[in-house]
């Protein structure tokens, strides 16, 4: 039924229920009362085949993150993981109001993104983040990203981080180029996540004794300060003595040949390389602190001394790692016993 002055091609179904109807079809259900500013967007929109763009919408909440603090103070790679996300959410959501996004709609984007799990677990990050800066703003009252659950990676797809037995350390440590076996050291020596090793200054790095490497690491802002190992601390001083130039304290300690600092993309890139080389594919980088935390369970550390080091937040992930040294060393007690 169309209501005398009433727009045109505004129909009303039933009570409530208005749509806009042309040439016998229903093309748009309005979801904002008549009379209403958003009602009226609405009606321009559909009738111009136009998306206009709100004054407080996510592409301008998203330019309000990339000038923020927040944004800013976040590592690099980070920064590189989430840019393809909020690629996505301009392109799908970029004119929108950031108050009309709901719960529903997020979930809906991580299912239509479910084909790759870490992509479609970023985008409530994204949103969480941009949320924070703009409700300062009272753009928003609530963070729509708040609670949102992430989603499971398919067993099928799941790679487990195989650890680096002693034959391919060994191998490694007399057969990788000088870059490659700095680079693994730092891995095994430190417990870190890939990520971290590239953050690593000679200003980090205190030689005295046997050696310590400072750091606050990317997931979780957590400060650390490591002892080094008897291998990692002379791949430090042989990579200080070979340096064409000052160590100084700003200077990044894994570096391209030009002395600039290495992305971790690059690490990855020279690190796979080797691996193939050798034939080492199945033993990835993050098996490194796999194995590095394998190497403090066989020391006999407990669980509390090996997060001190590894900065886990959890236990359970300690457990995880550890329990298959503690498996070995216990199952050699058993044969010992038994012989």
């Amino acid at each position: 039924m169309r209501k005398e002055g009433r727009k045109p091609y505004v129909f009303e179904a039933k009570p409530g229920y208005l749509y806009f109807r042309k040439g016998g079809k229903y093309l748009h259900r309005f979801t904002a009362p008549e009379g209403t500013a958003e009602f009226d967007r609405q009606y321009w929109e559909v009738m111009t085949g136009k998306t206009m763009e709100a004054k407080r919408s996510w592409a301008a909440a998203i330019k309000i993150l990339r000038e923020s603090d927040r944004w800013a103070e976040k590592s690099t790679r980070y920064r590189q993981d989430l840019e393809p996300v909020l690629a996505y959410l301009i392109d799908k959501i970029g004119k929108r109001d950031v108050a009309r996004l709901t719960q529903a709609d997020i979930y809906a984007a991580m299912d239509k993104n479910k084909h790759r799990v870490r992509f479609a677990n970023y985008i409530p990050v994204a949103i969480s983040m941009i949320a924070k800066e703009v409700i300062r703003r009272r753009w928003l009252n609530d963070n729509p990203a708040k609670g949102i659950e992430r989603l499971a990676v398919p067993k099928d797809r799941r790679q487990p981080h195989v650890p680096w037995p002693d034959a391919a350390v060994e191998r490694w440590r007399t057969e990788a180029g000088p870059v490659e076996r700095l680079i693994f050291e730092i891995g095994v020596g430190t417990v870190q996540r890939p990520g971290d090793w590239v953050g690593f200054t000679w200003g980090d790095y205190d030689p005295v004794g046997d050696g310590t490497l400072r750091l606050r690491q990317n997931k979780g802002d957590k400060p650390l300060i490591l002892p080094c190992t008897v291998a990692l601390k002379a791949a430090l001083d042989n990579a200080k003595a070979a340096l064409p130039f000052a160590p100084l304290p700003a200077r990044h300690i894994i570096t391209k040949q030009d002395g600039s600092r290495m992305e971790y993309r690059r690490l990855a890139e020279l690190m796979l390389a080797e691996r193939r080389r050798l034939g080492f594919e199945a033993y990835d980088l993050h098996a490194l602190r796999y194995r590095g935390v394998m190497e403090l369970a066989w020391a006999g550390c407990d669980d509390d001394e090996i997060m001190s080091y590894s900065g886990h937040s959890t236990k359970a992930m300690v457990r995880k790692y550890a329990g298959e040294a503690r498996q070995i060393m216990r199952a050699r007690q058993a044969r010992a016993k038994r012989s």
